[in-house]
């Protein structure tokens, strides 16, 4: 079950506890015939992403929307209905954002079934990597809002994940994770919401992309493995909207680290080569070492010798490639002697 952190920014808007919301949606049922005896404990047991019964969930719309004045629908609380249209990267990112903040706000609030969350296996890991990859692109990222964005507010966010970057690297992801995630919350969520062009638009996503990155990376380094799994696809979802795929590749090389820290040799190996193929001539020399180097770890310890002495080659050559200063600011991280450790590691894991 996936947290539902839409229905909980809702309640955090209305003003409304989880005994609150059960109290009021029994009163609500009782006037359509229904008895219900909904307690707190129920709420909970929603937010943690279980779907309510039969007309329950019309009853919460109905309950927020009287509290908030204005309509709220299935999708709004997190309830679609199963099998009705998704909102999948090919469809308009305004349903996105709305779960992406949702998810920063909990994430700030310290929300334990967000922070606790496990990480996503089998088909619901490998189909962000899959959409990435794949059509519809994004044919247009404008939006209408009521703050205008500019250049000088993607400025900022570029600025703000180069500093939080480096916050990280000296004091390590838990203490730099609240800061990065407020920061989202208060400043990224608006800009997102506000009005934008297409190509500013493109700028925009990809500046936040950046920094949800960052943030996935902290929530890694704070063993939060299934919240930094859902910032690292929130990345990938604005990479794409961006344009950039050596955006994107960079952040499935996140998910390519995390797949092997999780014993996922498989998955590791497929998504280095999605990011490889699908980033194309965009891959720089630093990213494309640190993906072929995690690829050899892989079929390391996959046993196939040839084919990780293969990659070995590969990420040597790339790295000799490697000229800082032409590489992106999220690919710095990719040193020569970082590469050196990823070749160790995985000549360690074939026995030599």
């Amino acid at each position: 079950m996936q947290p539902n952190t839409l229905l909980d920014a809702l309640l955090d808007e209305a003003g409304v506890s989880h005994a609150g919301l059960a109290t009021r949606v029994n009163r609500a049922g009782r006037a359509r015939g229904l008895t219900l005896r909904y307690e707190h404990t129920a709420v909970a047991r929603w937010l943690k992403g279980q779907r309510p019964r039969g007309q329950v969930p019309d009853l919460i719309c109905e309950v927020l929307a009287a509290r908030l004045d204005r309509q709220v629908t299935l999708d709004d609380i997190g309830l679609g209905v199963p099998g009705g249209p998704v909102q999948a990267p090919g469809s308009p990112l305004s349903g996105f954002v709305d779960r992406a903040a949702a998810l920063w706000r909990s994430d700030e609030q310290q929300r334990p079934y967000v922070v606790s969350a496990p990480a996503l296996t089998g088909t619901p890991a490998v189909i962000p990597v899959w959409e990435w990859e794949n059509p519809p692109e994004d044919v247009d990222v404008s939006r209408t809002g009521r703050t205008a964005v500019s250049a000088a507010d993607i400025a900022v966010l570029v600025a703000a994940r180069s500093h939080y970057e480096q916050m990280y690297r000296k004091a390590g992801g838990v203490a730099t994770r609240a800061r990065i995630v407020g920061f989202l919350t208060a400043e990224t969520a608006p800009l997102l919401r506000g009005a934008y062009g297409d190509v500013l638009g493109r700028e925009l996503h990809r500046a936040a992309g950046g920094l949800v990155a960052v943030a996935g990376i902290c929530a890694y380094d704070a063993d939060a493995h299934g919240l930094a799994q859902r910032y690292f696809h929130q990345a990938l979802r604005l990479a794409k909207a961006s344009g950039d795929r050596g955006l994107g590749a960079y952040v499935i090389a996140l998910l390519v680290n995390q797949s092997l820290f999780a014993g996922e040799y498989r998955q590791a190996v497929a998504f280095a080569e999605a990011a490889l193929r699908s980033a194309g001539r965009r891959i720089t020399p630093a990213l494309a070492a640190d993906l072929t180097a995690m690829q050899a770890k892989a079929y390391a310890h996959l046993g196939d010798r040839a084919t990780a002495l293969a990659c070995i080659r590969r990420a040597e050559e790339a790295a000799e490639r490697i000229s800082p200063g032409e590489e992106p600011a999220e690919t710095g991280y990719v040193q020569p002697g970082l590469v050196n450790v990823q070749i160790a590691e995985a000549l360690l894991g074939l026995g030599d």
